[in-house]
């Protein structure tokens, strides 16, 4: 069983949440891996990964730069910690002064894996409960600034609307022709972002405004991204 110090106050009703998402042991859909490649890009981070924590086990939906990790028991996860505290949580160097943070057997797989840097966000529902997170790793340690936190949170959003709206299409009755169409909007709007970031990466962004510039219009279009499935998803109810 996972211990009780990586549970929430509120975790029979965290669960229920996640369940009710019927989303746990799906098979990969492309949305979810091209936001995870999109994280990678926007940080220029070898991994991302979505989680899903259940009782027992982390599920990861999407997974680039991790293969092979699917899942994992919750005890080893980095990702617990996220869903524990339901809000945003940074590792700066796992092998070295945050160690003291965690569990000998998240330390033990994060060493096995030669992960240095975590940082993840809350994937949360509409209730405000945490079911998963978006996270982005390295295998050396790094800074996350508060700026950079921003943007994955906005991320995190997107993800978690993308769950909503998969849900309401495939479980509330809409469709699987909607999901897919969804998907593909998506999808294409994911490939305008990732055109964006690497449009500006040809430009001077190794200077300090350079970076801010880069991290502002990422925010406004996934901020519009957000809306947009918000908007789609509510004129469904």
């Amino acid at each position: 069983m996972s211990p009780d110090f990586l549970l929430p106050p509120d975790e029979e009703a965290r669960l229920r949440s996640l369940h009710q998402q019927q989303i746990l042991h799906i098979l990969r859909e492309s949305v979810f891996d091209e936001l995870v490649r999109l994280a990678t890009l926007i940080f220029h981070l070898p991994i991302s990964l979505i989680a899903l924590v259940d009782a027992e086990q982390v599920e990861y939906i999407a997974n680039e730069g991790l293969p092979g990790q699917v899942q994992q028991p919750r005890v080893e996860a980095l990702c617990s910690y996220v869903v524990r505290d339901n809000k945003a949580v940074v590792f700066a160097d796992v092998s070295g002064a945050d160690q003291h943070h965690l569990t000998p057997e998240a330390i033990a797989a994060a060493h096995a894996r030669n992960l240095q840097f975590y940082a993840g966000v809350p994937l949360r529902t509409p209730d405000r409960r945490s079911i998963g997170t978006l996270c982005v790793l390295d295998h050396q340690p790094r800074i996350f600034s508060e700026a950079e936190q921003q943007v994955l949170e906005q991320l995190a959003q997107v993800v978690t609307q993308t769950i909503l709206t998969r849900h309401y299409c495939l479980v509330e009755g809409l469709g699987a022709g909607h999901w897919h169409e969804v998907q593909a909007l998506l999808v294409d709007e994911i490939e305008g972002i990732k055109t964006l970031v690497r449009y500006m990466a040809t430009r001077n962004i190794a200077e300090p405004s350079g970076a801010v510039e880069l991290q502002q219009a990422v925010l406004r279009r996934l901020a519009e991204l957000h809306r947009s499935l918000a908007e789609y998803w509510l004129s469904k109810q």
